[in-house]
């Protein structure tokens, strides 16, 4: 059985190297579904052009491969909505020195 919750918790051990914080408080992760057994996680970037996309990508599909290797990973990278600044959490925002 997939654990959605833990999922979000261990995406959050995945830094952008960039800027030292996790993908999830970046806001970079939209959704984690499960359909017949296999792992759908939704994510984007800070911008196309992002230098750090491969490796969060792979980071994210190495770490899920990692918990449940015998499942099927597929990550979907989305530009729409576009990320901005507002879907930092308060934590993430913290660490950024924005509060």
């Amino acid at each position: 059985m997939i654990d959605i919750e833990f999922l979000w918790q261990q995406l959050k051990t995945v830094e952008d190297p960039d800027v030292h914080v996790n993908i999830v408080d970046l806001g970079l992760v939209y959704n984690i579904e499960t359909k017949d057994e296999a792992i759908h996680i939704v994510m984007t970037l800070t911008s196309p052009s992002c230098p750090m996309g491969d490796f969060l990508m792979d980071s994210v599909r190495q770490m899920t491969s990692t918990i449940y290797p015998d499942k099927e990973v597929a990550i979907e990278l989305i530009w729409d909505p576009p990320w901005n600044q507002d879907m930092i959490s308060e934590v993430g925002k913290m660490e950024l020195g924005l509060l």
